[in-house]
């Protein structure tokens, strides 16, 4: 059915929006069933991590590929290409391998690498993108409360927009995020969820400790690649932190999933950059 039909007819009650315990029941299944899925699939992923300084130079730069394998719990990433640089002077000098240290405290080099593996290679995940980032599953939605926000359209399709954020009383170490998801009318599926942390850095820490966190939030959306085969394609977000005192960097971190292949078949399936 045309997404204006459906949407004309949802605004004249013929068709009714599902209850919001129901379609969060439905995406809960989904994402555990796209998880199972997901393992059928190897695919490319490349990765851009930057930490600019405060008046906006570069002052570190990654690009990373992977292949990624699916295993039975877990996915492995393959290493496939690799270009870092680091500031010196008035240039950049070149680095050839993750972890890199140009010297003996190098705050840049531990950061950009910890974001890389601690962000997009979590091990309980088949595409590497923790499941506590974006609350869907079942087990992450019991710590939120949620709110049909809208329906609408999103690239041509019926769209439930739900923001969420930690329920009450929830702690900052189990409810980390604010924000809102669209998800796909038809297949209950997420195809866009953007978060910001719903906490502030105690005033204590930023005092004794001289850190803090401004901006920290992610963006990541979905595409179908087979029959209730859902992947994240692009992934993403930009943030501040504030260290030590006197270290101060913005942080921008950019994944990008492509060149879907089954396990099983010889066919690929091409996932079209125009199309983000």
């Amino acid at each position: 059915m045309a997404t204006w039909i459906v949407l004309t007819l949802l605004a004249a009650g013929v068709v009714k929006t599902p209850d919001l315990t129901r379609i969060l029941h439905e995406v809960a299944e989904n994402q555990a069933k796209s998880q199972d899925l997901r393992r059928n699939f190897v695919y490319t992923q490349k990765q851009l991590l930057r930490l600019i300084r405060p008046n906006g130079k570069l002052a570190r730069e990654e690009r990373r590929e992977y292949t990624i394998v699916p295993k039975d719990r877990h996915s492995e990433r393959v290493p496939a290409h690799f270009e870092g640089r680091y500031a010196a002077g008035n240039g950049f000098v070149a680095y050839g391998k993750p972890g890199y240290a140009y010297k003996k405290v190098d705050i840049d080099g531990g950061l950009i690498n910890s974001f890389s593996e601690d962000l997009m290679d979590d091990g309980n995940s088949k595409d590497g993108i923790g499941p506590d980032q974006f609350p869907l599953t079942y087990h992450q939605q019991l710590k939120y409360d949620f709110r049909l926000a809208a329906v609408e359209t999103y690239r041509g399709r019926t769209v439930y927009r739900v923001a969420f954020a930690p329920k009450k009383g929830v702690g900052w170490e189990d409810g980390d995020w604010k924000g809102e998801a669209l998800i796909d009318a038809e297949e209950f599926q997420p195809v866009l969820v953007t978060t910001t942390l719903a906490w502030k850095m105690p005033m204590a820490v930023q005092i004794l400790l001289g850190t803090n966190i401004r901006g920290l939030g992610f963006s990541v959306s979905y595409q179908k690649f087979a029959d209730k085969v859902w992947f994240p394609v692009s992934y993403g977000g930009e943030f501040e932190v504030r260290g030590l005192f006197l270290y101060r960097r913005t942080i921008t971190i950019a994944l990008t999933n492509s060149d879907f292949r089954h396990t099983d078949v010889n066919s690929d399936v091409a996932y079209d950059k125009d199309d983000r």
